[in-house]
């Protein structure tokens, strides 16, 4: 929340949108489009933390048009639409640590499948459609993240900037600027997963009583240039399996796209038990097997990067609306997880909270709830697709992957055929963080060291990513409690955040002289992922936005 001692700009806007993904800039572009309908005129402000519009965007990805297709019906005319492969091989496979099974397609619902849909980079995606929305006149200004929402009797009026130009000791820079208030009659909040806000206004509003906790998973995802004869142009591949074991969740993708590039990714879903686990290894280790480790044979690596995935679905969307404002895309979590995507849901949740927006802007309203939004979410297909899938992830989770997804896989079943479930609608149960245990329950696991050609430190991906920080700022993962990162995370669950973290930012250090380990933050190397305001046992971690522009610079992610 705002602090109202600090003297600050201020700029007035009809609707301010927090974030520059997918769902913030559907927004933007509708309101706009009503605006062009109607004849009407909207001031309109969008701000994106990264250092460019993309700079900190995301995914696998195949992208599903659907809501780009009712946003800009005629976009596949466009010649600088970011989408030049279309799928055409659809392969999903069971791994084991030698070999594999292909599942057969006719096994899943039609829905499950992935032609008609796009494999590209959305960053990429999200530079497009913010050229459209600049077009029409939208203020689109990356490397101002917000950090604070303003809230005046009870009523969300905006978002503050963060301040810049603070030093490490918490003192004044020469260059110190303090942070500017973008007011807004109404705000959209699209930060993405565990936005930092989002988990704020959620709380100070109360906005998940009465639902499931949310669930995440880390995404990881590698791109690389492979040789002509071992790229296969629109092939999508996902893999369940190897190198995870059967009680934890998730799996990989391979996209071939482009000019002979390849993504390739791996999720492991953070509800995982075993504080010994480290995720990253999991992904270098999958690279390894025999019929993978073939494709990357003399390709080059040219990017790294990771993020937190919302997983929860239908059961863990949050209520949408707070006086003043709403949440839109992956900062309420509309990520179908069974199909692992969730652009077109977000792009869909944004242009429905445009349209209250704008209808109540029209009726002379401001700072109330958009109760439309939350009634266009009831009625939509963003909702009946999540509903569809929603026991997916608590069956994977209640009984593992190969008794789970097989149930999992007959729920959707019966869902698509006859809309209903035999098992109701589960509850996913506790927190990601609560699922951990402690680590004198758990056995260690060995991974093997990278080879640096196809396997490598995390040091060397987190270089990759172009991630940059200015170094003499305050350090940005914020400890509740110094001494409970101590006494439990460590001394209980063995340290697992030198190893849930995808970036290395966290170590225990023993001094040489011995004595007792020392947690250190290498906040610098941070990749916004948010993995460590999730997976900490304890809640001892809080992620908060560091200066505008630090972070990652993906390109083509």
């Amino acid at each position: 929340m705002a602090d109202g001692s600090i003297e600050r700009e201020s700029m007035e806007y009809d609707v301010v949108i927090a974030g520059a993904g997918p769902a913030g800039l559907a927004a933007a572009i509708r309101l706009k489009q009503r605006c062009e309908e109607t004849g009407q005129d909207l001031s309109i402000a969008v701000l994106e933390k990264g250092s460019e519009v993309g700079a900190h965007i995301l995914s696998g990805v195949v992208f599903d048009p659907k809501a780009l297709d009712e946003l800009l019906p005629d976009w596949r005319d466009d010649p600088s639409q970011p989408f030049d492969t279309e799928v055409t091989e659809d392969i999903f496979m069971a791994l084991g640590e030698a070999g594999s099974a292909t599942i057969p397609g006719f096994g899943m619902p039609p829905f499950m499948h992935n032609h008609g849909c796009y494999v590209g980079s959305l960053a990429n995606m999200c530079r497009w459609l913010a050229e459209k929305a600049e077009a029409m006149g939208v203020e689109v200004y990356p490397g101002f993240p917000a950090d604070q929402f303003i809230e005046e009797d009870g009523v969300v009026k905006g978002v503050i900037t963060g301040d810049m130009g603070v030093a490490r000791d918490g003192g004044h820079k020469d260059m110190y600027q303090p942070g500017m208030e973008l007011r807004g009659k109404y705000t959209l909040i699209g930060e993405g997963a565990r936005g930092s806000l989002s988990k704020q206004l959620i709380d100070k509003y109360g906005l998940s009583e009465g639902r499931d906790p949310q669930k995440f998973g880390i995404g990881m995802k590698e791109l690389w240039r492979v040789k002509p004869e071992n790229f296969k142009k629109g092939r999508v591949q996902h893999t369940m399996g190897w190198p995870l074991d059967n009680s934890t969740g998730g799996g990989s993708f391979l996209y071939h796209f482009g000019d002979n590039l390849v993504s390739v990714g791996f999720v492991v879903h953070l509800n995982y038990k075993n504080p010994h686990l480290f995720p990253f290894g999991e992904f270098q280790r999958f690279k390894t097997h025999p019929d993978i480790a073939p494709i990357f044979e003399g390709a080059e690596r040219l990017s790294y990067g990771a993020r937190a995935i919302t997983e929860g679905g239908y059961q863990s969307v949050p209520k949408l609306t707070f006086p003043g404002g709403a949440l839109i895309g992956c900062s309420a979590g509309f990520v179908n997880v069974p199909r692992i995507k969730g652009s077109h849901n977000a792009m869909k949740t944004g242009m429905m909270a445009a349209e209250a927006a704008f209808d109540a802007l029209a009726e002379g309203r401001q700072g109330d709830e958009l109760s439309a939004y939350a009634e266009a979410y009831d009625a939509s297909w963003v909702k009946k697709e999540l509903k569809t899938v929603r026991n997916a992830k608590p069956l994977w989770t209640k009984f593992g992957t190969v008794l789970g997804v097989a149930l999992g896989g007959l729920d959707m079943w019966t869902n698509y055929l006859f809309g209903f479930s035999i098992f109701g609608t589960l509850s996913h149960g506790g927190t990601d963080a609560e699922a951990t245990k402690p680590a004198d329950k758990c056995k260690q696991i060995d991974y093997p060291k990278p080879d640096g050609v196809l396997t490598f430190d995390r040091l060397s991906s987190v270089f990759i990513s172009n991630t940059n920080h200015e170094e003499d700022q305050p350090i940005h993962l914020k400890l509740k409690d110094p001494a409970l990162q101590k006494s439990s995370e460590y001394d209980v669950y063995g340290g697992p955040s030198a190893r849930y973290c995808p970036a290395a930012v966290y170590e225990w250090v023993t001094p040489d002289e011995g004595g007792e380990p020392k947690f250190v933050i290498n906040a610098q190397n941070c990749v916004h992922c948010k993995t460590c305001d999730i997976k900490d046992p304890n809640q001892n971690i809080n992620w908060t936005t560091p200066e505008g522009g630090g972070g990652p610079n993906y390109p083509n992610m």
